[in-house]
């Protein structure tokens, strides 16, 4: 199982700072799915947010270089947070900095799934991923870790890829009510929005470009709000409350 933690379900609602509550709620969810024997892999933005206060910063900056330092700052801050609330049900976490680079060349990504099957052998030991913001730039940009989280779960063979948002699923146009099942996401592209939030960078675009790397490859993939966490394992299990998108068939 890899599960994506957008930015905008690691901070809080009204400010731009790491929400401890929230975080325990995730952490916890994933835990109990751990303890109950599911693999599990985390892909988590928020090390941006997580740095800007200690820079005096109350929303998102800019420019790339400020960017990169409150990344550099907050992915320390946002670890420790990891480490603090896994250790409450006996697990520790292995971190995993990652660029885009690291995936597409056969050896660097035979490293990368070795370290990742390593550490899973390990039943206390969750790893968790993020993009190594301090060098590379793209998920700062565009994609809030959406892509790098199809591509890990690609690189892995993960039966399911869970992308945690702030939205309960994909909205058609004009409509309130989620799409609750895709069997072909060529038919809901023209569903998406550039919306974004203050912290993250992803909106629904990047999210089922993700979607659609990660069923092309086979794995069934689900778009749920993250601020629900006590669902996790009912998505997993094809119930709660979602967008599910089928695998492709081969």
């Amino acid at each position: 199982m890899v599960f994506k933690f957008g930015s905008g379900i690691l901070t809080y609602q009204d400010r731009v700072e790491l929400d401890s509550e929230q975080l325990d709620k995730l952490v916890r969810s994933v835990a109990n799915l751990r303890l109950a024997g599911w693999q599990c892999v985390i892909v988590s933005s928020g090390a941006v947010a997580a740095g800007l206060p200690c820079f005096g910063l109350t929303e998102r900056p800019t420019d790339v270089a400020t960017l990169q330092a409150c990344a550099a700052v907050g992915q320390t801050r946002l670890m420790q947070a990891y480490e603090v609330l896994f250790r409450n049900f006996d697990l520790h976490v292995g971190q995993l900095l990652l660029t885009h680079g690291d995936l597409r060349g056969p050896h660097r990504s035979e490293n990368v799934r070795n370290t990742i099957e390593k550490l899973l052998a390990f039943e206390n030991i969750i790893p968790v991923i993020n993009e190594n913001d301090s060098v590379a730039v793209d998920e700062l940009r565009y994609g809030d870790n959406d892509l790098l989280s199809a591509d890990v779960s690609v690189l892995i063979e993960a039966e399911q890829l869970v992308l945690l948002t702030t939205v309960d699923g994909l909205l058609p146009p004009d409509s309130d009510q989620i799409v609750t099942e895709v069997t072909d996401i060529t038919q809901v592209f023209n569903f998406a929005t550039a919306e974004k939030g203050s912290t993250s960078v992803g909106g629904m675009a990047s999210k089922l470009r993700a979607v659609e790397r990660a069923t092309q490859a086979g794995i069934e993939t689900y778009i749920a709000n993250g601020r629900r966490p006590e669902q996790l394992d009912q998505l997993i299990q094809g119930n709660g409350l979602g967008t599910r998108f089928h695998r492709r068939s081969a």
